[in-house]
């Protein structure tokens, strides 16, 4: 398992350790995924999660493209992939800036679907 101490990255998604919560934030409350929580969608199924009871995720209304997570307990960030795996990234207790890759398309900036 990769640890890290300011930034990391994970397929698409880029991950930065900041001081503190932004305000304006929203609570993510998905179901989705069970005992694990989505970080990322994978449009094949193979997401990229976390243990629900480790961290909190909180969406930004003002950018699609950002979230962060509160981090209670080391954890793990890992891949959902039997083969062609992203190796684990480990998570110490704190406060990240997760930073969605975006891709162009004529309609506008989207996210990425790995």
């Amino acid at each position: 398992m990769k640890t890290f101490q300011n930034s990391c990255a994970q397929g698409d998604v880029m991950i930065q350790r900041v001081a503190e919560l932004p305000k304006g934030l929203v609570e993510n409350a998905s179901q989705e995924g069970g005992a694990n929580l989505i970080v990322t969608h994978s449009e094949t199924g193979h997401h990229h999660v976390m243990d629900r009871a480790s961290v909190t995720m909180f969406d930004n209304p003002d950018n699609a493209l950002e979230g962060f997570l509160q981090v209670h307990r080391a954890t793990q960030l890992s891949h959902l992939r039997p083969h062609d795996t992203h190796e684990s990234i480990g998570f110490d207790p704190g406060v990240y800036k997760i930073i969605r890759q975006r891709e162009y398309t004529p309609e506008g900036f989207r996210r990425v679907a790995d």
